[in-house]
């Protein structure tokens, strides 16, 4: 309730000065300053007063571009999971799909990696405010998240297939626990001690195993 009256208030303190400065900052810019403002602080702890000194404008002014806090990160956390997907599923491409399952496997998982820990301030205020965002927030992005969790889905039930997971290890579990592990990363990674390439490999080693090679049965007898 607080929150609500105080975007109010801004929204009135500002009607006036609308006109003179709707033009002056774009709503792209006002998106990447909100993404890294979410990713540093969290969505409860980032106020539109705080984005509007960042991006050089009046508070009310954001109205033209955004109606409400909400959303705004509605928008940042979506494009936080669309980012990450499509470099993801470019990875897995680049590999071919005549490639092992883990040589895919590990291309996802650098590229989530590097997505979340190098590249998009999106994707790690997406990781960082989605348990705190408003309720009603959360369906769409859910189905967002959905969609890019059947990404992982399909890469590990071909490791099932493949003999590439480890015995008695159920994929969708394998799904969850490993994108638990990556998105983790955010909290601890330092890049000094490291570089997302080496997790990755450290990541693959844990989840997966060498593929069991099948002998061919007509070779095995002429032995």
């Amino acid at each position: 309730m607080a929150a609500k009256q105080q975007e109010l208030a801004v929204i009135a303190e500002t009607v006036e000065d609308r006109p003179a400065r709707r033009g002056d900052v774009s709503r792209q810019q006002i998106l990447d300053v909100a993404a890294r403002l979410f990713g540093e602080r969290g969505y409860r702890e980032t106020s539109l007063r705080d984005l509007a000194t960042e991006v050089g404008m009046k508070a009310g002014s954001l109205y033209y571009h955004f109606a409400s806090k909400e959303e705004l990160a509605r928008e940042v956390l979506r494009l936080g999971i669309e980012r990450v997907q499509a470099a993801v599923v470019s990875a897995v491409a680049q590999r071919g799909a005549g490639a092992p399952i883990r040589d895919r496997l590990h291309a996802a998982i650098e590229a989530h990696l590097e997505t979340l820990l190098v590249q998009s301030d999106y994707t790690s205020a997406h990781i960082r405010c989605f348990p705190y965002v408003p309720p009603a927030l959360r369906p769409d992005l859910a189905l967002v998240r959905k969609r890019y969790e059947a990404v992982w889905q399909g890469l590990l039930r071909e490791a099932h297939r493949e003999g590439a997971l480890p015995a008695g290890v159920d994929p969708g579990h394998a799904m969850f626990a490993l994108l638990g592990a990556l998105n983790w990363s955010l909290e601890w990674f330092d890049p000094a001690r490291g570089v997302p390439v080496g997790l990755a490999r450290t990541l693959l080693s844990a989840f997966t195993v060498e593929a069991k090679v099948r002998r061919n049965p007509d070779r095995a007898r002429r032995r």
